[in-house]
């Protein structure tokens, strides 16, 4: 089975709670192949959603790069950060969040909603068919053996709940359930993979 667990947890703890399982730090300061699934790390040419001709570094810089507020509008200079940093934008300096929006020339501003699925899993979906595959692989090989523990920051893994923001390591882990269902069977049912 794959679980997702706060990288803010003590490792001793989740040792304990997870002693046969390997732990995956897939956060942005996680080791240096894992990192890759962090939203921030600068895969680059990632198609900008609704938007021909641009590409950004980051999942994150598309996010950030399309959000309008009362006080700035987007801010296409996100689309091309590669180190990771100064990459958010904040209320405190713009003003709310008016919504995303839909495209670099689009007029229409998505909703949180809207714009969580057209353009935040739009473009991490984006990623991990043409730039993590390789990783996908070896993870998928890995949980058909072990229990995997996905570490992040954010531990909401459903899409539709709009309270907390996303994990993406839970959308690595549907990803990958999707592929093997019988990851998630494992624990249960330990026949259904030999």
């Amino acid at each position: 089975m794959i679980f997702i667990e706060n990288k803010r947890k003590k490792s001793e703890g989740l040792i304990r709670k997870y002693p046969e399982a390997i732990i995956l730090d897939f956060t942005s300061s996680g080791g240096e192949e894992y990192k890759q699934f962090s939203p921030f790390y600068p895969h680059g040419d990632i198609p900008v959603p609704f938007t021909n001709g641009f590409f950004a570094k980051s999942v994150e810089g598309v996010w950030q790069g399309l959000k309008v507020f009362e006080d700035q509008d987007i801010d296409i200079a996100k689309f091309g950060i590669d180190d990771m940093k100064n990459i958010k934008r904040s209320v405190r300096k713009n003003g709310q969040v008016r919504g995303h929006r839909k495209g670099v020339y689009g007029s229409e501003l998505l909703n949180y909603h809207d714009a969580r699925k057209k353009i935040y899993l739009k473009t991490y979906a984006w990623v991990l068919d043409h730039k993590l595959q390789s990783l996908l692989v070896k993870l998928l090989q890995l949980a058909l053996e072990r229990d995997l523990v996905f570490l992040d920051y954010e531990t909401n893994t459903d899409i539709e709940n709009l309270k907390k923001p996303l994990s993406h390591a839970g959308l690595v882990k549907k990803y990958l359930e999707k592929k093997a269902p019988a990851i998630a069977l494992k624990k249960t049912q330990p026949n259904l993979l030999f």
